[in-house]
């Protein structure tokens, strides 16, 4: 059973910086599509970033280019999301997702976590 745990949200002013961190378990994700989405509270779930197993390709949202970078740390079975410069749109709940597609839809994603939140205020 494939399982993504994700840890490191909080709260924050804007302008400051947190490391997001998804473990995954539970299959072989060597070919695999590990991504970041994100759901602000009335809002529908939206992609944020996505990046190969292997680290050779990523992609991101516009609204967080620039300012978000996610990597790998394959030998420690981890992904990451780090976040600087971080607004007020950024607050949300942020789920780690896996799929084997290299896609920002949120249906080439069938493995999820449970999300992790990030509030950041004034």
């Amino acid at each position: 059973q494939v399982r993504l745990v994700e840890s490191g949200g909080g709260l924050v002013q804007a302008g400051a910086s947190l490391r997001l961190s998804c473990l995954p378990s539970g299959r072989t994700f060597s070919r695999a599509i590990l991504a970041w989405f994100r759901q602000a509270p009335g809002k529908e779930r939206e992609f944020v970033a996505r990046i190969w197993w292997a680290a050779v390709g990523t992609a991101y949202a516009d609204s967080v280019k620039g300012r978000f970078t996610i990597s790998m740390n394959a030998a420690k079975n981890a992904m990451f999301l780090h976040m600087n410069s971080l607004k007020l749109e950024d607050t949300g709940v942020y789920y780690c997702a896996a799929g084997n597609r290299y896609s920002s839809n949120i249906d080439d994603f069938p493995d999820w976590g449970r999300g992790t939140q990030v509030t950041v205020s004034t």
